[in-house]
């Protein structure tokens, strides 16, 4: 039975609802883009599908509108798979168990995927209804943009005619995105060796943070459950010695972690004692940050000692951590508000070795660089290896825009006010394909969402109905 069923627009929402029920994570895209491509012949349209899963669809322009230009429209098919602890899905062979409560759609105990699944929902409503006018259109639907844009990165656009591109992949109604940050992914390995050791063991576990995306939502205030346990076991092993079993959190490095757990054999004092460090630093987060949920605490566990990491290089390990910058950077001297340079610690783990992934951003290239030579010099300063990969430049912004314009005036037209045109700090796959297509004119919309790259995110009903009749309408005005 559709849990959808009822809501307008209708067909957009229709097709929402089949692709939440197919697992779409990145990487694991055949099943979504062999269902785009099964779209496609149904309709009887041309498609083309690359090695890495992309998938391209033409749409021939409605009567009337043959001799348009072509407008592309852009959205990625793979969503950034994060779940509550207690949630049964298999985010990799399950489809998400999706309803709604009259304004919003939301997945029970997962991320929903609205981010981006909307925008191909939109895409998919759009060529089959044979009733709406618009030009000719190229839908340009890639994989991977939540792991580092490797669908933009790696796809062939050298087909299409299209020098308008309207990206779906924003998450504000009312608002045009025009440029976004550039970015970049690095990862910190820090070597480090095991043996017996022999003690009291504690497993400490931080949580109740809200998390969320790194791009647009690293300026909130937000604790990174990460950094909190660097402080969390650097106040610990000024009390005492201690040597590391295991450490994780996080998931994504694109994502704000919300969660971190660490177990430790502890030398030379009562593990009970733990638990008041744990209690101050827990208040001491409360009050710095926006976290009234967090908990941090310390848990003593049935077993004396394990294969541990010695107290020494337990020490360098935490050392390294903390001096790690993490959060907002610097702020943009040209637009008020704007998050210039950022990174976001997303992926701490222990296992052969201390494994720490980073994503980097900025909208000036030589900042960016700037940040990523600071990493490094601080890996090498601890002999730990560093790499960066999933470079993505900024999108510059087009001082003239006839599809911005023409949006624009569509908008005041249909809601007599003006949109929010600005930059974000977000990165958008904008900045690969205009590298792709010479003087490509891009603006970014999108419906109302909250809480992306959470189990907290949702799709707001109303909001998507009216940006699906906003695009119409820039569509038939293009």
């Amino acid at each position: 039975m559709s849990k959808l069923s009822g809501l307008k627009p209708e067909r957009v929402f229709e097709y929402f609802e089949k692709i939440c029920a197919i697992p779409h994570g990145s990487g694991n895209t055949k099943a979504i883009s062999d269902f785009l491509v099964a779209f496609a012949k149904g309709q009887g349209l041309r498609y083309i599908q690359d090695e890495l899963n992309n998938v391209i669809i033409f749409g021939e322009a409605s009567c009337g509108y043959e001799n348009h230009p072509a407008v592309i429209i852009q959205g990625h098919m793979d969503m950034v798979c994060e779940k509550d602890a207690q949630c049964p899905i298999n985010m990799e062979a399950d489809g998400l168990d999706i309803t709604h409560d009259g304004q919003w759609i939301f997945a029970n105990g997962t991320t929903l995927g609205g981010d981006n699944g909307i925008a191909v929902a939109y895409i998919m409503a759009l060529l089959s209804d044979k009733t709406i006018p618009h030009p000719p259109i190229e839908a340009v639907i890639t994989v991977d943009e939540e792991t580092g844009m490797f669908g933009a990165a790696g796809i062939d656009l050298s087909m299409l005619k299209g020098r308008m591109l309207i990206n779906a992949d924003s998450e504000d109604e009312g608002i045009f995105t025009v440029s976004c940050a550039g970015g970049a992914r690095a990862r910190i390995t820090l070597p480090v060796a095991r043996r017996a050791v022999y003690g009291p063991c504690v497993k400490l576990t931080v949580e109740g943070l809200q998390g969320g995306h790194s791009g647009a939502e690293i300026h909130k205030n937000r604790a990174n459950a990460n950094k909190v346990m660097g402080l969390l076991l650097s106040r610990i092993q000024e009390k005492m010695p201690i040597c590391l079993t295991s450490l994780q959190g996080g998931a994504k490095d694109n994502v704000i972690p919300h969660t971190c757990q660490a177990s430790l054999v502890v030398l030379g004092m009562h593990p009970e004692q733990i638990n008041e460090i744990a209690a101050q630093v827990e208040q001491e987060v409360r009050s710095t940050y926006a976290e009234p949920n967090a908990v941090i605490r310390g848990d003593s566990v049935d077993a004396m000692g394990g294969n541990a990491v010695s107290v020494e290089e337990t020490a360098k390990m935490i050392a390294l951590m903390n001096a790690l910058p993490n959060s907002v950077q610097t702020w943009s001297a040209d637009i008020e508000g704007l998050v210039q340079t950022s990174l976001n610690l997303g992926v701490a783990s222990l296992d052969d070795d201390l494994r720490l992934t980073f994503s980097v951003r900025s909208s000036v290239n030589r900042e960016k660089e700037e940040l990523l030579a600071v990493l490094q010099e601080i890996a090498e300063r601890f002999n730990a290896s560093y790499v960066t990969d999933s470079a993505y430049p900024a999108w510059e912004y087009k001082k003239e825009s006839r599809l911005r314009d023409t949006m624009v005036q569509v908008y005041r037209q249909m809601y007599s006010k003006d949109p929010q045109v600005l930059a974000i700090h977000a990165g958008l796959e904008c900045g690969l394909l205009s590298e792709k297509l010479p003087d490509l004119d891009c603006v970014s919309i999108g419906p109302d969402m909250q809480d992306i790259h959470t189990s907290r995110e949702k799709l707001n009903i109303a909001s998507t109905g009216r940006t699906w009749e906003f695009l119409l309408e820039v569509l038939k005005n293009l």
